[in-house]
């Protein structure tokens, strides 16, 4: 028996069909933080979809609601731009068999600006997303969450589809998030920074995606690719090196 948990927040454009890829699921919870857009009402068109409205508290902790909502042995964690194809459904079926395993990675494909990478570091990204209910929690990082499972684990084959950006508005819409999310972490960890490692950060990011991890091998796409991660990188180095020097002042003051 499987459960599929997601959380929303005005994903009208993208929860049809994520709900459809995963339609067959006994149970579907889907978490929303305050929806403007008509999201609620499409997950009430699921006979098996429950919708759970609460506040934003950040992604590792926004999860673990949703899998503690969660009712049945096994557990599937996506997000509304991804899709479950049929062949991915068999082999998830296929894997809950498998008692001596407790969690599954999933490779995942995901596209930018209308193109699926096969390099950049974006494949086969693999990331772990079925796996019991009772050996899992996720991590209270409020960005870049992770699931943690205790027991053995094994790697699937078949793809999980990430319709991630599809043009570049989306792109510098979440680099400007994700680069405040991630310069806030660091800061509540006692990292420090400054515009120099900003820079250098940055163009390390560039190094890795573009060259390291083949990202000219994507064409147009992977090189944009490596420069939004640049961008994303440097953005949230400069942001910590601010919040730092912010602290100073007022400590000063």
């Amino acid at each position: 028996m499987l459960s599929v948990i997601i959380i929303t927040k005005n994903e009208a454009h993208n929860i049809q069909d994520c709900l459809e890829s995963v339609a067959w699921a006994d149970e579907i919870i889907v978490v929303d933080s305050g929806s403007s857009d008509g999201t609620q009402a499409i997950c009430g068109t699921y006979p098996h979809c429950r919708l759970i409205e609460t506040d934003w508290p950040g992604f590792g902790p926004q999860k673990n609601r949703a899998l503690q909502a969660a009712t049945h042995e096994w557990v599937l964690s996506i997000d509304a731009d991804e899709r479950v194809s049929a062949a991915l459904r068999n082999e998830l079926e296929h894997a809950m068999q498998l008692d001596s395993f407790n969690g599954f990675y999933l490779p995942r494909k995901s596209q930018y600006c209308g193109r699926f990478m096969n390099h950049s570091g974006w494949y086969p990204d693999f990331v772990l997303r079925l796996f019991k209910r009772q050996q899992a929690q996720f991590s209270n990082d409020e960005v870049h969450e992770q699931v943690i499972v205790q027991g053995p684990h094994k790697y699937l084959n078949e793809p999980l589809q990430h319709y991630s950006f599809a043009n570049l508005e989306q792109v510098l819409h979440k680099m400007n998030q994700y680069s405040t999310l991630g310069a806030e972490q660091l800061y509540k960890r006692g990292k420090q920074a400054t515009i120099t490692k900003a820079v250098g950060k940055g163009l390390w990011a560039f190094i890795r995606t573009y060259i390291l991890r083949k990202g000219f091998l994507d064409g147009q796409e992977g090189l944009m690719l490596a420069i939004s991660n640049a961008e994303g990188t440097y953005y949230k180095y400069a942001k910590l090196s601010l919040l730092c020097q912010q602290k100073r002042t007022a400590d000063e003051a």
